[in-house]
């Protein structure tokens, strides 16, 4: 059993280092019934952190899915006025966030997709969700996600295992993953952390790549262009209100803005995309002028076809990450069905939305200014895992000079 000292230095982590309520904020931690006993340590840190007041949501899993098995699309579809309140609210006051997300992976197996799509856009559709995903992603105030286990995602994980086993494992993969042990101080080991990301992308943004082309084994061949003036992040961020915090936890990436017009090639997957509940796995895309022109996949080809149809900029990326294979949660060689640890474990692209802060001024910017310096648009961002140990990563600069990036899956510099 996981100790209540790593339970609640986990807690204080995400307190502090992750979403870093101040003192006289109000934070709103998100999270799953069966992660009550964790939520409820977050709660107890934020107000010993100085919260003014501390909001809960609670979500259940397990009801969603009776809910897609018994009502109706159209009921689901709709989005109640107090919903939009709500959000309109979080904005409004600028509230923090901590969402404690604890996934089942293929809950909505068997589901209709064509009513899980229709479900999907509806409830994004309305203007304050729309304002809401571009506050988030612009960074107006502080966020951040993290993970705890639950039993059917342990049994997913390790499926060979009693269910008491595999939480125990799941634990002690997420533990390592985010650097808490019972004898360490792991605000500090999340600072040196910081360090070594934030030295990867200032060593990245000297080069000012027009371009990345990446090869493996597997059959990726791919350009993607750089929009000009792009900027590499990772690690922990400032908010526009001048607070540090790390939006992931666990994070190993540098990431950056894709030209949503500039992207050549085809790119194989190499780990599932857990996408609405359902998961899709081995699946490739073949790019041409920064679109999807054709797919496939072994297993749900029918939800990527709905992933890629969601909306105009669904078959445009607006997000390339680097990781090396040579990482922790790579080098773990576990699988957790869960995008937040497995896009950690390897190099990813997101379908969809960019981040505004991946460009020079991005946070000043409008949509339409965002739009005219090529960063994607979209109501989505999908992350997917296309990394291997055999990577092949060279960028091209602006004068025509080719740098090596990658070497056998990993950072050469």
């Amino acid at each position: 059993m996981v100790s209540q000292n790593i339970l609640r230095k986990y807690a204080k982590l995400a307190v502090v280092m992750g979403s870093n309520v101040q003192p006289g904020q109000t934070l709103m931690i998100q999270g799953d019934t069966d992660s009550n006993y964790f939520v409820r340590l977050c709660v107890e840190e934020a107000y010993k952190a100085g919260a003014k007041e501390v909001l809960v949501e609670w979500n259940d899993q397990a009801t969603s899915r009776i809910h897609y098995d018994n009502a109706t699309t159209e009921t689901l579809k709709e989005v109640k006025s107090y919903v939009l309140d709500k959000t309109q609210y979080w904005m409004d006051n600028k509230i923090c966030r901590l969402n404690v997300y604890s996934p089942i992976p293929g809950l909505l197996e068997g589901v209709d997709p064509q009513k899980i799509q229709e479900v999907a856009i509806a409830q994004m559709a309305p203007k304050v969700r729309q304002e809401f995903k571009q506050f988030s992603m612009a960074n107006k105030t502080q966020w951040c996600l993290i993970s705890i286990p639950n039993k059917r995602w342990a049994e997913k994980c390790f499926p060979n295992e009693t269910s008491e086993t595999a939480v125990e494992l799941l634990w002690e993969a997420i533990l390592k993953a985010v650097h808490v042990e019972e004898d360490n101080d792991p605000i500090a080991v999340w600072k040196e952390h910081n360090n070594v990301l934030h030295a990867h992308n200032e060593a990245l943004n000297n080069y000012n790549f027009k371009s990345l082309h990446f090869k493996n084994s597997k059959g990726t061949d791919l350009e993607v262009g750089l929009v000009k003036n792009h900027i590499w992040c990772g690690g922990s961020e400032i908010a526009q209100n001048g607070v540090e915090f790390n939006p992931n936890m666990p994070t190993e990436e540098s990431f950056t803005m894709p030209d949503r017009e500039r992207v050549y090639g085809r790119v194989y997957s190499t780990k599932p995309l857990n996408y609405g509940g359902v998961l899709i796995d081995e699946f490739w895309l073949e790019f041409n002028a920064g679109k999807v022109v054709d797919f496939d996949a072994k297993e749900n080809r029918e939800t990527l076809a709905r992933l890629l149809d969601f909306d105009e900029g669904s078959r445009h990326i607006g997000e390339i990450a680097l990781i090396s294979d040579d990482s922790p949660i790579s080098n773990s060689k576990i699988l957790f069905y869960n995008t937040l640890f497995d896009e950690n474990a390897s190099c990813h692209m997101a379908l969809g939305a960019a981040y505004p802060m991946n460009v020079k001024g991005g946070l000043q910017m409008s949509e339409e200014e965002l739009y005219a310096a090529n960063a994607n648009r979209s109501s989505q961002h999908e992350d997917f895992m296309f990394g291997s140990h055999d990577m092949e990563i060279l960028g091209e600069t602006y004068d025509g000079t080719m740098i090596q990036v990658f070497k056998d899956g990993n950072f050469v510099f």
